[in-house]
């Protein structure tokens, strides 16, 4: 925890959060310089790094352009590591809220022992009151890698 700590002050990024769920620690990381990325979650577990995610969102991106990068980062990632396992797609149609979440998964490594995961997850509004505007819709692209 303290070389992951000593490496994000070096990159001058900031350590928005640090919760404690169960038996592992998750901080919240923003300003690591890469183009779209949002925030890094970090997981320790016993004091080991297990996870890193990576959250990308892009304010002026269309519907259109964020399926058009999942797409590349998911051709990319089958052509590095075999043919990624589809692990969700749902969509949920309430009034209120459309929510999408895509999500694939590969197993790397010669004995299996990091998993990476690549999501697609947006929230729009369903019904929106004739006396405002709609909430811009939230969409994330994220890539998580796990150690098993």
């Amino acid at each position: 925890m303290s070389r992951v700590d000593a490496v994000l002050k070096g990159a001058k990024a900031q350590v928005i959060s640090r919760e404690k769920k169960e038996n592992r620690e998750v901080w919240t990381v923003e300003g690591l310089i890469h183009q779209g990325l949002k925030r890094t979650l970090f997981t320790f577990k016993g004091g080991a790094l297990t996870d890193v995610e990576l959250q990308y969102e892009y304010p002026n991106w269309t519907i259109e352009r964020y399926n058009d990068r999942m797409g590349e980062i998911r051709r990319y990632f089958d052509a590095k590591y075999g043919t990624g396992k589809l692990v969700s797609r749902t969509r949920d149609n309430d009034p209120d809220v459309i929510q999408t979440l895509v999500g694939y998964q590969w197993m790397i490594g010669g004995d299996h022992t990091t998993m990476l995961e690549l999501f697609y997850f947006s929230a729009s509004e369903g019904r929106v009151p004739v006396d405002r505007d709609p909430f811009p819709p939230v969409r994330v692209i994220s890539v998580c890698y796990r150690s098993l």
